[in-house]
């Protein structure tokens, strides 16, 4: 152990260690779950301080030298380096603060290895007055966690939700020319393609992507430049822009100024919004997902109208069992994604007065969300939708006996008509066409061509 000093004195701290006392005493108050924060949070840490540095070099407020070696070391934390040194438990100050000034001691201290100082000597920078220069953890935090999931909702989910799409259109046209009967309420309606249904799951994977480049959108506003409570104190009217710009060069983003600091910070209804936006596509995952397994449940005594890909075992005790694992997969990864989503919701509510003091939680809650629906989505696609095949012999079994046909026959013979001969079909075990022609309610001719389910579709 090593003697490092924070401003409420002496700390011991591993040898090995690039943090300080500030997150050694974290470490020692908030050992919780055992959850760090999440690593794309980190690494936006890293880049705020590298565009805090470029921007107070710019300002004047730090000289070329210091800035650079900020600079360069707040890259290295970008880029995954130290992540090891990332040790506070989510379960933390609210503000962030504890990880906000781990990452400004990590970065001091790698700064004096680089300068051949002792670590801990805060030679040639300081955690406080050099790193977090014109910041807060109550701005710095706020930013970061929008930064964070907007990168991740563009990098992560968005590609994984477009390989499903792709996934699920092409069996769209691998199937569109089997029609099979549809289902309304659990029971049988009239025909559809099987394509046009897969094309029906395809779209709802289009509007997820729209769903997150909304969610994107919505976290555009960034909270840097308010500082303490918004008014920006300590800090410098041009700092924020300059940030914001070097931010968007890194990333490619469009990240703009809060256009109210004390809105920005307060509140965080903008990531509650996000959380819906991931609700919405939980739903539409596990829509698709049941709907796959249902179809294909069986092999004998279910649907069974889809063949879906043997992917393990699916019994210690019945051989030969094969059960629909990746739905099962994804299903759960949506329920889990659903309780990290309410967990964001429930946190939207504890802004009080002039800061949210759940902003490490919800950093967690919202990457896990992403990091689970991205990688189910990913895997249900691969493993799943890719080697999907239809049993077409047992739609074209559950067509043919369908009394939903009878749909066909209401302009024909009127809908009370229609209804009568679909009910003695049923109680009798007989066909429509058998009733129709036996009462002699319309040519047979006539009939064939009514009952034809590609007509109907």
């Amino acid at each position: 152990m090593r003697k490092e000093k924070d401003s409420m004195g002496t700390m011991d701290v591993p040898n090995d260690a690039l943090y300080g006392a500030s997150t050694q005493r974290a470490v020692l108050n908030f050992p919780v779950s055992g959850h760090q924060m999440p690593r794309g949070f980190i690494r936006c840490c890293g880049l705020l301080k590298m565009a805090c540095a470029r921007a107070n070099l710019k300002l004047g407020r730090l000289d070329k030298e210091t800035a650079e070696m900020i600079e360069k070391v707040a890259l290295e934390v970008y880029e995954g380096q130290h992540a090891g040194h990332f040790p506070v438990d989510v379960f933390q100050t609210g503000s962030g603060t504890s990880t906000n000034m781990n990452v400004n001691e990590v970065i001091a201290n790698r700064c004096s290895q680089l300068a051949g100082q002792p670590i801990g000597s805060r030679i040639p920078v300081h955690p406080n007055d050099h790193c977090n220069l014109g910041q807060s953890s109550n701005d710095t935090m706020p930013t970061v966690l929008h930064m964070s999931v907007a990168l991740e909702l563009r990098d992560t989910l968005r590609p994984a939700l477009r390989q499903l799409e792709r996934s699920l259109n092409k069996q769209a046209k691998a199937f569109r020319g089997i029609v099979r009967i549809g289902r309304t309420h659990l029971m049988d309606a009239t025909p559809v393609r099987l394509g046009q249904s897969f094309s029906g799951y395809a779209a709802q994977l289009k509007k997820a992507q729209k769903r997150v480049d909304r969610a994107i959108a919505s976290l555009q506003e960034l909270a840097i430049g308010g500082t303490a409570v918004g008014t920006g104190i300590n800090g410098h009217p041009e700092f924020a822009p300059l940030v914001v710009a070097s931010v968007n060069k890194a990333t490619a983003m469009k990240f703009r100024e809060a256009d109210n600091h004390f809105e920005a910070q307060a509140g965080r209804d903008d990531c509650v919004e996000v959380a819906g936006q991931l609700l919405a596509i939980s739903a539409s995952l596990t829509k698709v997902a049941n709907d796959i397994r249902l179809l294909g449940s069986g092999p004998r005594c279910g649907l069974g109208e889809l063949q879906l890909p043997a992917t393990q075992p699916g019994s210690s005790i019945m051989p030969g069992k094969v059960n629909p694992v990746m739905s099962e997969m994804l299903v759960q990864a949506c329920l889990y994604a659903n309780g990290q989503c309410q967990t964001v919701a429930n946190c939207g509510r504890d802004g009080h007065f002039e800061l949210n003091v759940t902003i490490p939680l919800m950093a967690y809650a919202l990457h896990e969300s992403i990091r689970v629906l991205a990688n189910g989505a990913a895997l249900f696609a691969e493993r799943c939708i890719d080697g999907l095949e239809a049993n077409e012999a047992q739609i074209e079994k559950y067509l043919e006996e369908s009394l939903m046909l009878v749909t066909a026959l209401n302009p024909h013979i009127g809908y009370d008509q229609a209804a009568h001969v679909a009910k003695r079909a049923f109680a009798e075990g007989r066909t429509l066409r058998e009733i129709v022609l036996e009462e002699k309610l319309m040519p047979a001719k006539d009939l064939d061509k009514a009952l034809d389910p590609k007509k109907m579709v």
